[in-house]
């Protein structure tokens, strides 16, 4: 099956069976390995990406319920994608990159691009940074290293650096 859609802003075609998980074709077909299998059956929260702005368990999509869309992962975040010659550095995080790296809300790594993409939702939502918002916002989200206090602060963090002006 023919898929078109798009990923962190750009184009993408593929030829791939549409049974097949948007967690494998980010992973294998397009080398977007930041986004991550915890459970494979939608559990953990670790392969969280964004469909049309919506948060989404990768594990459980079929491509071919993504043809005609737009997909936003982990990558996506940064204002400019690192590569070997621009690797990922605090200068050309986002906001929320920033806070989770200042804060600590990254222990393992395991949970937190799936916590980035659901805490990049709840802030283009717009609604208040409330703790109990927060940990809603997350609650698809499993983390067995930091007790969700440090992402929780690096959620509201965040938030607050949106909001503050300049």
């Amino acid at each position: 099956m023919s898929v078109q859609f798009t990923v962190n802003e750009e184009p993408v075609e593929l030829d791939v069976p549409g049974i097949r998980r948007l967690l494998d074709v980010l992973r294998e077909d397009l080398g977007l390995t930041g986004t991550k299998e915890g459970c494979g059956e939608g559990e953990c929260g670790a392969c969280t990406v964004l469909l049309d702005g919506a948060v989404v368990d990768s594990c459980l999509v079929p491509i071919a319920q993504v043809d005609g869309h737009a997909v936003r992962t982990v990558e996506g975040l940064a204002p400019r994608r690192p590569d070997a010659r621009n690797p990922a550095t605090p200068d050309n995080l986002n906001l929320l990159q920033r806070a989770f790296l200042e804060t600590g809300g990254a222990q393992c790594g395991i949970c937190t691009p799936g916590m980035l993409m659901a805490g990049e939702a709840f802030l283009a939502s717009g609604q208040a940074p409330t703790d109990p918002a927060i940990r809603e916002a997350i609650a698809g989200n499993l983390c067995r290293c930091t007790g969700y206090t440090k992402i929780i602060e690096a959620i509201a963090l965040a938030a607050a650096r949106r909001e503050a002006p300049g």
